[in-house]
């Protein structure tokens, strides 16, 4: 099993390019599968078994979102297996994956974005660097993950757009506005000419070392404290706010997916569902007649 597990990743990593992340949640996965099978040969795996172990798992009260993440990393690993030849069919084409649940994004307000935006006080480079993240999240609707790994390269503040690679290895160029521009010059300036050489990371902690998630997470979390928003707003909320913002002063969906970089319209739908929620609310609390 260990062995048709490694197969499958180093196939994930050398034909799919998958990132760091893909290939720890598909290890993580199957190592699950692997341990509910026990001694069970793969080519004795039918559909029965893999139903009995996702029944599992909704016993176990793992969320919707886990099951079918885990239900995708076993009709990918079957797949691959039917394949390659060392299953005679694939026991997985039959295995369905939960229906989720759909959970509106949260977002922050116009005047609570400007709030925030305008949190971070003072000219030291953690006020810097802070102005820079959240102008940046909120100018071009980075996912965290991407802000993250920014090279100083990937920044061009003379033709105002930014260069980032997305889900999938996809890159895509995204406008930048003058607010984030501006910040990023600033921000620029507290660095040491070694640290803004092209290849190295744009984002930095206190040591100089590359920011991660987590970091950028309780940035944020320090500001929305400042700024009194009590409600649960993750670093994710500010690309939330972004396409909802836009698509509320007119923009079009398609021009919002290509700068949400999603692959499928259908992703980036949710957020007409976002406004359309909101207009509801506008009407029923001011229309005499609702």
């Amino acid at each position: 099993m260990d062995r048709f597990i490694e197969k499958f990743l180093n196939y994930l990593k050398a034909e799919r390019d998958a990132s760091p992340h893909t290939l720890r949640n598909y290890t993580k996965d199957l190592e699950v599968l692997r341990q509910v099978l026990g001694e069970t040969p793969w080519e004795k795996t039918d559909l029965l078994v893999l139903r009995q172990f996702v029944a599992q798992q909704r016993e176990g009260g793992l969320s919707k979102v886990t099951i079918a993440r885990h239900v995708a990393t076993i009709r990918s690993f079957f797949r691959f297996l039917h394949r390659e030849g060392h299953v005679t069919a694939n026991p997985a084409l039959g295995l369905v994956r939960p229906k989720q649940d759909r959970h509106l994004p949260s977002f922050l307000s116009v005047e609570e974005t400007t709030r925030l935006m305008e949190a971070p006080a003072g000219d030291s480079f953690a006020a810097r660097r802070d102005r820079a993240i959240l102008e940046t999240l909120y100018s071009t609707g980075l996912r965290v993950s991407e802000l993250v790994n920014l090279k100083v390269r990937d920044v061009d503040l003379i033709g105002g757009t930014l260069r980032t690679v997305g889900k999938g290895r996809k890159e895509r160029m995204v406008p930048m506005g003058s607010y984030s521009i501006q910040a990023i010059r600033a921000y620029l300036k507290a660095l040491t000419p070694d640290e803004t050489e092209p290849d190295r990371p744009l984002f930095r902690n206190q040591r100089r070392g590359r920011l991660t998630d987590r970091s950028v997470r309780r940035i944020l979390n320090r500001y929305l404290i400042q700024v009194s928003v009590d409600r649960k707003i993750s670093p994710h909320s500010l690309r939330h706010s972004f396409a909802t913002h836009l698509l509320d002063r007119g923009a079009d969906l398609r021009s919002v997916q290509e700068l949400l970089g999603h692959s499928s319209l259908t992703t980036t739908q949710i957020y007409t569902h976002v406004t359309t929620e909101r207009l509801k609310k506008v009407y029923e609390s001011t229309h005499p007649r609702a």
